[in-house]
């Protein structure tokens, strides 16, 4: 398994992911009419646009046939208006790659990018359902706030954590 930096060419290996990993992780928790209508093209054209902006982070995980089976990425959120700080705002992987440590190596990759930038604060949001929320807390990210959003025609709990401090998430990993 190879970590590595995305380049435009992945867009559509990630856009797969993104779309697939929706479509299981998100089962029974947003609308099946929603998830049915994702695009790997609309998401293909969303990656490409997310791995060229200057202050995203994109990484990839490739399997040794080289197929991209996950993504990571981060970068400040228009919402973020705390100072030193940055989002954790996605990790996906394909189904039959999940409970192999590949989301862990991820998540390092950005936790090694985020103390790289000499960040204090890191955020992400999650939805309340999603179980990966478990894996942020392990890690030690705290509960700061709980919103409502609309995905669909469905209105779900997104909740909000923080870890405020970097090193103790890399040397927990």
């Amino acid at each position: 398994m190879i970590i590595r930096k995305a380049i435009l060419n992945d867009a559509s290996g990630i856009a797969k992911v993104h779309v697939d990993s929706w479509r299981t992780t998100y089962k029974g928790i947003i609308q099946d009419d929603f998830l049915k209508n994702l695009s790997y093209e609309k998401r293909t054209e969303l990656w490409e646009k997310n791995i060229t902006k200057e202050n995203n982070y994109v990484v990839v995980a490739e399997n040794n046939e080289g197929q991209i089976v996950g993504f990571a990425d981060a970068w400040k959120r228009e919402t973020n208006v705390v100072e030193n700080s940055s989002d954790l705002t996605s990790i996906y992987l394909l189904e039959e790659y999940q409970g192999q440590g590949i989301g862990k190596k991820l998540f390092k990759e950005l936790f090694v990018h985020f103390k790289q930038l000499g960040y204090g604060k890191i955020f992400v949001e999650v939805l309340e359902e999603n179980k990966t929320r478990y894996f942020y807390e392990y890690y030690g990210a705290k509960l700061v706030k709980t919103v409502q959003i609309k995905i669909g025609e469905k209105m779900l709990k997104e909740l909000i954590y923080e870890w405020d401090n970097i090193d103790d998430v890399i040397e927990k990993l």
